[in-house]
C-alpha cells in the first residue's frame, strides 16, 4: 500500500461552490384601475450555503475518494408583484470528529471540527440582487434598474483527519502495537510479524469498568525521517497532536530498544516539539521472551535514568498489558484537557522551522544554529552509534552537511550545534 493510498482514509481534496444569489427583476404593477403601475421586480433568492458537519458516525475521509465536487443550489430569480425568489438549499457536508478543513490555495485553516453537530461555513452562498422596487426615486418612478444575483463563494478544500484519542500507541515497527491494542480492547486490527503490518491508524475503545471508557489509537509504526515525511511521514504523525497521553511500547526484540526510544523521541520532537510535553508511559514488550527479559533490567535502568517510568507486558500473553491501560488512564485523569476549536487561528509561520546559519568562530571551529537542529542534537542520545547516524541523516535531509562542505570545514574541524561538539569526518 502507497502512502497516496493511505490518504484515502485521512486526507481528502474537494471543490466547494456556493449557490449564486438569483437575479433581481425589472417589473411593473400592470393593473386594470392603476394606469401608472409602479415598479414591482421582485429580488433574487440568496444562493446556498456550504457547511462541513462533524459526524460522529463516520470514522475516515474515504466517501470523498468517490464524490469530491459539491455545489449548493443557485437562488431563484425574483417575481412579479414584488415577490422574491425562492432561496436556493445549503447543503452539509459531513466529516467525521477531528477533521480540519484548510483552504487550499492560502492554506488557512478555516476550522476544527470536533464537537457533534458543530457545523462550519466554509462557502458562503451569494445574495440575491435587488428588483427594481429598490430603485425608486421621487425623481425616477419607474426605474428599469435591477441587480443581478452575487456570485456564491467557491474554494478548493483540504480535509485532514486527526484521530480524537485519549492513549496514544506509538513505537517503531513491529513493536506490537496492535496487539497491544486488541488486548486491552474490542479492536481487531491486522496483526503479522512484519514492518508496518499497520498502515491506517486503529481506535480501540477500553473498558475501565464502572462505566467509563477510555479510546486508543494505534499510531502505524514511526521511521526515521518522519518528520520530514519520509516512509509513512506526516500521514500519521498528525494523528499523534490529538492524543493526551502516550504509551510508548519498546520491541524488546530489537538489537538497541533504547536507540528506538530515542528515534521516536526525536521525530515526534521534530514534527511538534510541544509532543513531548504530554504525559508518556514506556513499556518493554515480549517479555514472554527469555531474552526480553534478560534485557529488562539494563533498559529499565536506561529509560528511568532519562526520567521515564516504564513497565514491563507481553502484548501476546496480555502480561502486564491491564496494567498498563490502567496507569495510562491514571495520568489521562491527571493530564489538561485537550484544547478544541471552533475555528483555529490561521498560522503563517514567520522563519521555517528548517532554516540554519553556519559560522566560524575560529581557526576549525563552526557553530551552526537553527531551531530544528539544534532540538535534534538535543534529542540525539551521542552514546549511541546508531543514533549518532541518524543525526548525520538529518544533517543530510537539512542540506546542513553540504553548506558546510561548501563553506569550507574539513576533516579534524569542530563542529557545535547547541551543546554538542562534534569532530567532522569526510
Amino acid at each position: 500500500m502507497t502512502t497516496n493510498e493511505i490518504s484515502y482514509f485521512d486526507e481528502a481534496a474537494i471543490s466547494i461552490k456556493a449557490g449564486d444569489g438569483g437575479n433581481g427583476i425589472v417589473s411593473f404593477r400592470r393593473e386594470k384601475f392603476v394606469p401608472t403601475g409602479g415598479p414591482a421586480g421582485g429580488d433574487g433568492g440568496r444562493g446556498g450555503s456550504v457547511y462541513v458537519v462533524c459526524d460522529p458516525t463516520l470514522n475516515t475521509l474515504y466517501i470523498f475518494q468517490h464524490k469530491r465536487r459539491y455545489a449548493a443550489e443557485n437562488g431563484k430569480p425574483g417575481m412579479r408583484k414584488n415577490m422574491s425568489g425562492k432561496s436556493g438549499a445549503d447543503i452539509e457536508i459531513r466529516v467525521p470528529p477531528g477533521t480540519v478543513a484548510r483552504d487550499v490555495t492560502t492554506g488557512e485553516v478555516l476550522g476544527d471540527i470536533t464537537e457533534k453537530g458543530q457545523r462550519l461555513l466554509v462557502a458562503k452562498g451569494g445574495k440575491g440582487g435587488r428588483g427594481n422596487q429598490h430603485f425608486a426615486t421621487s425623481r425616477m418612478q419607474a426605474p428599469r434598474i435591477a441587480e443581478k444575483g452575487e456570485p456564491g463563494e467557491a474554494c478548493e478544500l483540504r480535509l485532514e483527519l486527526k484521530l480524537i484519542a485519549d492513549i496514544g500507541i506509538v513505537g517503531v515497527p513491529n513493536a506490537g502495537k496492535s496487539t497491544f491494542l486488541a488486548a486491552v480492547s474490542a479492536a481487531r486490527p491486522k496483526i503479522a510479524d512484519y514492518p508496518f503490518t499497520t498502515l491506517t491508524p486503529n481506535l480501540g475503545v477500553a473498558d475501565l469498568g464502572n462505566y467509563t471508557t477510555v479510546v486508543l489509537a494505534d499510531i502505524p509504526g514511526l521511521i526515521e525521517g518522519a518528520h520530514l515525511g519520509a516512509g509513512l511521514g506526516f500521514a500519521f504523525l498528525r494523528h499523534v497532536q490529538r492524543t493526551r497521553v502516550l504509551v510508548h511500547l519498546l520491541d524488546g526484540l530489537s538489537e538497541n530498544p533504547i536507540a528506538d526510544f530515542g528515534q521516536i523521541l526525536t521525530e515526534l520532537s521534530l514534527f511538534d516539539e510541544h509532543l513531548l510535553e504530554k504525559p508518556i508511559i514506556v513499556a518493554l514488550n515480549k517479555m514472554d521472551l527469555q531474552e526480553v527479559g534478560e534485557k529488562w533490567p539494563s533498559v529499565k535502568k536506561e529509560i528511568e535514568k532519562r526520567g521515564y517510568e516504564i513497565m514491563a507486558i507481553s502484548a501476546a500473553t496480555r502480561q502486564g498489558t491491564r496494567d498498563l491501560l490502567n496507569r495510562a488512564s491514571q495520568l489521562l485523569t491527571e493530564a489538561p484537557p485537550a484544547p478544541t476549536y471552533e475555528a483555529m487561528p490561521v498560522y503563517r509561520p514567520g522563519v521555517s522551522p528548517d532554516a540554519f546559519e553556519i559560522r566560524q568562530e575560529g581557526e576549525g571551529v563552526w557553530r551552526v544554529t537553527g531551531k530544528k537542529i539544534e532540538r535534534a542534537a538535543q534529542m540525539t542520545y551521542w552514546e549511541y552509534d546508531d543514533s549518532a547516524r541518524r543525526f548525520q541523516n538529518i544533517l543530510e535531509a537539512l542540506g546542513i552537511r553540504k553548506a558546510l562542505t561548501e563553506a569550507g570545514v574539513k576533516e579534524g574541524d569542530t563542529v557545535i550545534i547547541g551543546e554538542a561538539e562534534l569532530e567532522w569526518t569526510d
